[in-house]
């Protein structure tokens, strides 16, 4: 490219096809778990829907796009493409350091299915993580943190991980391709749930992995074809479609986020703001370092548990949900899921409504809550 562009620029040339006349603009999926076979067996042409499909293939040069890597892989949901990073990179007697304030299903994935087999688990505070990953084969870093919102300088941990010879992998669930870039920081590989921001209309699940490195997409590519945890051809041709708006979104929904957690900042009925925007933010320096945009996730503690629900029902637009990304803002009380966070804590994840409109309903919201 001659220059650089935007957000939204690189979403629609992410998604775009080769501009052939009498052909559509915007290619339908190919739906087929079938296909005539080549009497030349070495011929590549897709065979078989588990192995290969033209729609994945669409997606996943979009997706290694968008986090600057020459290679991607779809799969069925976020936890099937983390699941089949650690099963390529561990084996028994590997030494494997997750974030102890992470994505909580991540860590009782590796409790639960990894150490039976013999790789040896380490959970870190991600502030902590670059000092246990000296001694680590594999680690798998989280920043923003889910739910807190930490963030992990992924420069310094990606120095710690290669002097060591080990291998960095980063979950870019929370910030997003067009947040930051982990593989042009020194990250390894890239896992992450497209189910969220890229997808935006909570209506589909969706994974994917991306890397710079042949070996490691081989590796990972392998254990998707063995395990079987695809993503459906026409989840895909969604996807694909949701991208070319993923900038414009998420945008939106970053401002959103900037404005509510300058609004929330003091106030009389929020016990503590944390977001990576804030210039008082613990983790502002580094994600001002790293990060193009800061997100859309801002975490608020309220009083208790009634404080949280009491600003759902009292407000217009927002709505309860456990998952984040969406065009709709939502709320979710965090501790009910086993996250070790007060009662009162809750992530708000912002949608597309107009920023004016969102902070007087929340601002009202709050008010009938005194």
């Amino acid at each position: 490219m001659s220059r650089r562009y935007g957000d939204s620029t690189r979403s629609l040339k992410a998604v775009s096809s080769l501009a052939i006349p009498g052909q559509p603009v915007a290619p339908p999926p190919v739906l087929a778990s079938t296909y005539h076979l080549s009497t030349d067996d070495a011929a590549a042409l897709d065979t078989y829907g588990r192995s290969s499909n033209p729609t994945w293939r669409h997606l996943e040069s979009a997706l290694a796009e968008l986090e600057g890597a020459t290679s991607a892989l779809v799969f069925s949901s976020g936890m099937a493409a983390i699941s089949a990073a650690l099963c390529a990179l561990t084996k028994p007697g590997s030494v494997l350091v997750v974030p102890a304030d992470g994505y909580y299903q991540m860590r009782r994935y590796a409790a639960e299915y990894l150490v039976p087999v013999g790789v040896r688990v380490t959970e870190a505070a991600s502030s902590q993580i670059a000092d246990v990953a000296a001694g680590a084969d594999v680690v798998l870093a989280e920043t923003p943190t889910n739910p807190r919102l930490d963030v992990v300088d992924l420069r310094r941990l990606a120095t710690v991980c290669h002097d060591r010879g080990a291998r960095l992998i980063v979950d870019n669930t929370t910030a997003t391709p067009l947040g930051q870039q982990p593989l042009s920081l020194g990250a390894d590989l890239v896992v992450a749930s497209a189910t969220k921001a890229l997808s935006g209309h909570s209506d589909l699940l969706a994974g994917y992995v991306a890397t710079n490195e042949p070996e490691l997409i081989a590796a990972v590519e392998r254990q998707r074809l063995l395990a079987g945890a695809i993503l459906g051809a026409f989840e895909a041709w969604m996807l694909l479609r949701s991208l070319g708006s993923a900038g414009l979104r998420f945008e939106r929904q970053c401002h959103n986020a900037q404005a509510l957690a300058t609004m929330l900042r003091g106030h009389p009925g929020v016990r503590a703001v944390r977001y990576p925007g804030l210039a008082e933010d613990p983790a502002h320096p580094v994600a001002a370092a790293q990060m193009r945009r800061f997100g859309a996730l801002v975490s608020v503690e309220f009083a208790d548990a009634s404080a949280v629900h009491a600003l759902v029902q009292r407000s217009e637009l927002l709505i309860a949900a456990s998952s984040f990304g969406g065009i709709h803002t939502s709320v979710d009380r965090r501790a009910r899921w086993g996250d070790p966070v007060a009662d009162g804590f809750a992530r708000i994840a912002l949608g597309i409504e107009d920023t004016d409109d969102l902070l007087a309903d929340i601002e009202r919201a709050l008010g009938a809550n005194q």
